[in-house]
């Protein structure tokens, strides 16, 4: 989506195109459970409007790592 890029009204059909060409695909047949990550606010949006599946930050999957670390160490 390329931040605003993908918004505009006069480029929204590109902006779909070029997402169904390898990205909107590869997320819809990703199996369950497996973590879809993308740091822009725009393409996290894209994802989750083409697809229904939701995208996550970096720093939320380094979050989870995080906390799966600790709970692990305290066992």
């Amino acid at each position: 989506m390329a931040g605003p890029f993908g918004f505009q009204k006069d480029k929204f059909e590109v902006s779909q195109a070029v997402a169904e060409r390898v990205l909107l695909p590869a997320v819809r047949d990703a199996a369950q459970g497996t973590l879809i990550v993308a740091d822009g606010f725009s393409c996290r949006e894209q994802v989750l409007q083409g697809t229904g599946k939701p995208a996550i930050h970096l720093a939320e999957v380094l979050k989870m790592a995080l906390r799966r670390k600790d709970s692990s160490e305290a066992n």
